[in-house]
């Protein structure tokens, strides 16, 4: 026997102790995280058959065709006839190196021993049948760990298990290809590759007072794109100018006795909500320290069926930030309040049931109804909504228009801050993940059909079961068919749009930011170039409809902010901060020639530490000094007022942007931002040092206009706090 034929023989050996290892386990024991004993080396002599001697094993070396699992011949590929002998493993998928050849070939061996199905891989990457034509090769399937997903593990798991892709829930030692969490991205810090389900700073981001400040921005510049959310006040530091502007509207009109709600800045699922009619309401505090909060204008004629209040949860997905792409769930869920709807008053202010559409409040109520129905109960599907509202006549393409335009300029909003939080955690350069996320817009329709936004959750339920109470005291959890309906789609085709081999093949038709408009339908990524069909042929249609950059030319105009958000990360100079340095703010005016004899450079440091103090102030408990996105954007407003004086607002900020960004020219790589600026941020002393006044005024014309507009406010630096494991909305 020949030198090659031992190295066969030893290779073959390891491949029936690895089918062994199969049949104990479906997964790879090295790819858990408990760590596995080491198998001990096999006896080369025991690979080969009493059926055959090494002379007849020599014999066969010649043959040049073997058989796949449907009996054809594969032509082209020499594989030795004792590539077919007998090894007494369960099915598995096994790989052998013909070595001399430079030919890698994959197969299964079956239960009753039969070595079937050779075909060439990663060295070719198709094989042939008899008569010539392509057949695809068999992928790997796609890995999924779920250690961290927590309350979304039932809808992940029956995702995982229609798509047939492998699932670690107790996490795997190699990488994975994508990573579940259920909270925040921060879930596991030691990720440097794959695709993690959440972005860094979206659950700071899509808080209640940083979104209302991330809004009120874009109304500033949009007031009329953006009326689709109710003006609010942030508390403490907007308690006086609320009270002054309520103060002032029932003196003008006695009639006027408007209602308001006041929601915690870190609540969820209807924790701390309440309804006041007057200022002095207001629970400002909570034992010695102020209480964070928004305070909102309440809706007080809201669309009604069957007499009850209800809101609109929608899914929607950011597919990734650069180039932004969004996809709206095209099924929902209504969530019904449990008590006939009247318009506030002082007598119903403290009825919840009526006025709060809140699913964990509502499902207390003895008025709730659990159904298997999509179109009863105190939780339906959107779809059954829409019809009944079609039946009466209602225009329900205008109406889902107007809800796919909310969603978009609500994202819009919002993108600015995520990429300095995207940049700050993965630095341009640095391995890391890329991420999207399940976002869960909470809507409501108005009387006269047009939508508001209520809030946004970063981490929407993802239950498909409810707690039901099954005999006196007794409670357990019991499927729900609508949310499973609606969630595990949600999930299911997110995980499709994320599949890494689709990823690789459409990486060069990405659509451009500028594109033009797209058909109304989207087809599945793996449909269209071709993806495995085992896979994805008996799956349903995409429930996921792409919206942005599909509507580019409609709403393209908006990202404005987007960038002087470029402008800001690009005088960071460190790699992972968040806030500009006084050296890096006189670098970016200096660089862009804004200084002049009526605004010296001393001018500019003036500004940056009445801005910077001022910030410290609305934020005592920041442990970071310096100049964050929001006050950033204040003193370029404040620099565009200055210098454009005769045009409006947005006009002043697109010129001074547009200046900018001539003088600056493109940005050829990361690196850039090292060589504008070196600086790093305020050390933390200047910070201590300044005196924080106890209701701070502007000097800027920009700010004495922003405050007369309800806009005179600190826009807060976005913290991370410490998150509840299982927080959901």
């Amino acid at each position: 026997m020949t030198d090659r034929d031992g190295n066969v023989k030893v290779q073959l050996c390891q491949m029936k102790s690895l089918g062994e290892d199969a049949g104990k386990e479906e997964t790879d024991p090295e790819d858990e995280m408990p760590a596995s004993s080491p198998s001990a080396s096999p006896d080369p002599s025991s690979c080969i058959t009493s059926t055959g001697t090494d002379a007849s094993v020599s014999k066969q070396r010649g043959e040049k065709s073997s058989k796949d699992s449907s009996g054809k011949p594969l032509q082209g590929v020499a594989v030795p006839a004792y590539a077919v002998k007998n090894f007494n493993s369960p099915v598995c998928e096994q790989t052998l190196h013909i070595k001399g050849t430079g030919k890698i070939l994959q197969g299964k061996s079956e239960s009753n021993g039969n070595y079937l199905g050779l075909h060439e891989s990663r060295n070719t990457q198709e094989t042939r049948c008899e008569d010539g034509c392509k057949l695809p090769r068999k992928r790997r399937p796609v890995t999924v760990d779920t250690s961290k997903a927590k309350t979304s593990l039932e809808a992940l798991k029956i995702s995982i298990k229609e798509l047939k892709w492998k699932e670690f829930p107790l996490g795997r030692r190699a990488a994975c290809d994508i990573y579940w969490h259920g909270v925040s991205f921060h879930d596991n810090e030691n990720i440097v590759s794959g695709q993690v389900n959440k972005f860094p700073g979206m659950v700071e981001m899509l808080r209640k007072i940083n979104l209302s400040r991330a809004v009120r921005t874009m109304q500033d510049l949009f007031p009329e794109e953006y009326d689709f959310y109710p003006r609010s006040w942030i508390l403490p530091e907007e308690y006086q100018q609320f009270s002054a502007q309520i103060r002032m509207a029932k003196e003008s009109d006695t009639s006027v006795s408007p209602t308001f709600i006041v929601k915690p800045d870190g609540g969820s699922q209807g924790d701390g909500i309440y309804l006041i009619r007057d200022p002095s309401d207001l629970k400002l505090m909570v034992g010695s320290q102020p209480k964070q909060a928004v305070v909102q204008e309440y809706i007080n004629k809201p669309l009604l069926i069957d007499k009850l209040k209800f809101d609109i949860r929608l899914y929607v997905l950011i597919k990734s930030l650069e180039p932004l792409e969004i996809y709206i769930a095209k099924e929902g869920l209504t969530r019904f309040c449990t008590e006939p709807y009247q318009e506030p008053c002082q007598k119903n202010l403290t009825h919840v049931f009526m006025h709060l559409t809140n699913y964990s409040l509502n499902v207390h109520s003895c008025n709730f109804v659990h159904s298997d129905s999509q179109s009863t109960g105190s939780k339906r599907t959107l779809s059954s909504v829409l019809y009944r509202l079609a039946v009466k006549g209602v225009d329900i393409k205008r109406v889902w228009s107007d809800i796919i335009a909310l969603v978009i300029k609500s994202v819009i909003a919002v993108v600015p801050e995520l990429k300095v939080y995207y940049q700050a955690d993965i630095p341009p350069g640095k391995p890391g993940p890329t991420c999207f996320q399940i976002l869960g817009f909470d809507i409501l329709l108005m009387k006269n059909l047009k939508p508001v936004l209520l809030e946004v959750n970063s981490n929407p339920s993802m239950r498909i079961e409810h707690e039901q109470e099954v005999a006196p005291g007794v409670f357990q959890y019991v499927p729900s068919p609508v949310d499973e309906q609606v969630k595990v789609g949600v999930i299911r085709d997110t995980l499709r749009l994320m599949d890494p081999c689709n990823k690789k093949s459409t990486a060069s038709s990405q659509p451009k930011a500028s594109g033009s408009a797209q058909g109304e339908e989207i087809q599945v990524d793996g449909e269209q170039q071709g993806r495995c069909p085992d896979n994805s042929g008996n799956l349903p249609p995409l429930c996921l409809k792409q919206v942005y950059p599909k509507y580019t030319k409609q709403f393209n105009h908006l990202r404005l902010v987007e960038r002087i958000a470029a402008l800001f990360i690009r005088f960071l100079g460190v790699k992972g901060n968040m806030r500009l340095g006084p050296t890096a703010f006189r670098t970016f005016i200096r660089t862009c020639k804004l200084s002049n004899s009526n605004f010296t450079m001393a001018s500019v440091d003036i500004l940056y530490i009445d801005i910077t103090r001022r910030w410290s102030c609305a934020l005592p408990d920041s442990r970071e000094a310096g100049m964050g996105l929001q006050a950033f954007l204040e003193a370029f407003f404040y620099l565009a007022a200055r210098r454009f004086k005769s045009l409006m607002l947005r006009e002043q900020v697109v010129s001074l942007l547009e200046l900018c960004e001539a003088h600056l020219g493109p940005q050829s790589g990361s690196e850039d931002r090292r060589s504008l600026s070196c600086s790093r941020v305020m050390p933390r002393v200047i910070k201590t040092q300044t005196l924080c006044l106890s209701n701070p005024q502007l000097n800027s014309p920009a700010a004495q206009r922003r405050a007369m507009s309800q806009d005179c406010r600190p826009h807060q630096r976005l913290k991370p706090r410490t998150l509840r494991a299982n927080v959901e909305n």
